[in-house]
């Protein structure tokens, strides 16, 4: 029987080959890879973003495409297109670049509203459909969209809508000293890290991971638990949008993927507790008082977390 351990483990230390000292961030990553879920990836330049995905990509044996989102997409880019065969007569489908298994949207928010758009189909219902045509995307799948967070000049920042399609979101942040130095110690020589990389998972793989997150067991309390913390959201003084209930299901199927890491088969508090930022903090809006006194999301989320009662009992 396939061991979620072993096999996160097994990635882990395949992308840590290229990626230093962000154990944390990687395995998130992977958790909302279990959870069929997508990511979006806030930074600055040059932190390791691309690199990341690019290692993911490397370690796992699916296809996988890079689509650098510039003002000139068009949703037909994304998507594919139908077009006359002269020999034939017939209307073919010519595959867009999100036809793959792992997607890279580098730098989403530089492209135009109308072809951001183009992806929301997509990350719903992991399907295109067009001139009429519904054509489902390869499994497993997943989206790994990149984005500036300080730039503003030429940017079309994401709407709510599809902010909250995004399973969570993650910062990778920079390297200690010691990290850093170990990083130019891997990029001083001839050949990049990811280059050398191979598979250690396969698609199959993944769908068993998937299929494993849906029996970890989640009682009535755990529930209530993730529940409250949705309405307090909804009701707090200081945000002006709250956790949609697309994100509380988020927030139960992180809490099963990091339960099943830790080799256990229901979910305990400390799951969810764990999950919240990641998951939540995009899908919620602080008003423009909280705005002015630089409250973050983050900030009041943990509020949240610390007045909602945590059960003690678990039937």
């Amino acid at each position: 029987m396939l061991n979620p351990r072993q096999v996160i483990t097994a990635l882990k230390q395949n992308i840590g080959k290229v990626i230093v000292g962000k154990d944390e961030v990687i395995e998130l990553l992977l958790i909302a890879m279990m959870c069929k879920g997508h990511v979006l990836i806030e930074d600055v330049p040059g932190t390791g973003k691309t690199t990341m995905v690019s290692a993911l990509a490397k370690s796992l044996d699916c296809s996988f495409n890079r689509i650098q989102f510039t003002p000139d997409v068009v949703p037909s880019d994304i998507t594919g297109f139908t077009m006359v065969n002269m020999k034939t007569g017939d209307m073919e489908f010519h595959p867009g670049s999100i036809m793959c298994q792992i997607a890279l949207a580098d730098e989403i928010n530089r492209t135009s509203p109308k072809t951001q758009s183009a992806l929301l189909e997509v990350m719903e219902e992991y399907q295109v459909t067009v001139d009429g045509v519904t054509h489902p995307l390869p499994k497993p799948f997943m989206v790994l969209a990149t984005q500036n967070p300080g730039e503003f000049m030429g940017t079309y920042p994401l709407p709510e809508a599809q902010m909250d399609r995004f399973f969570l979101r993650i910062s990778m942040g920079y390297p200690t000293l010691e990290e850093e130095m170990a990083v130019l110690e891997r990029f001083s020589g001839t050949v990049k890290p990811q280059s050398t990389l191979t598979p250690v998972c396969t698609g199959r793989d993944v769908i068993a991971l998937q299929d494993m997150v849906g029996t970890v067991y989640t009682s009535k309390e755990v529930r209530h638990y993730v529940a409250n913390i949705a309405a307090m959201t909804r009701t707090h003084p200081s945000l002006q949008l709250g956790v949609s209930t697309r994100g509380a299901i988020a927030l139960i199927r992180g809490a099963q993927a990091c339960a099943l890491l830790n080799d256990r088969d229901y979910v305990l508090p400390e799951d969810v507790q764990r999950m919240v930022l990641p998951v939540l903090s995009h899908r919620i809006t602080p008003n423009p008082e909280a705005k002015m006194k630089n409250i973050s999301a983050e900030r009041i989320l943990i509020a949240v977390v610390e007045n909602v009662p945590v059960p003690l009992r678990l039937s």
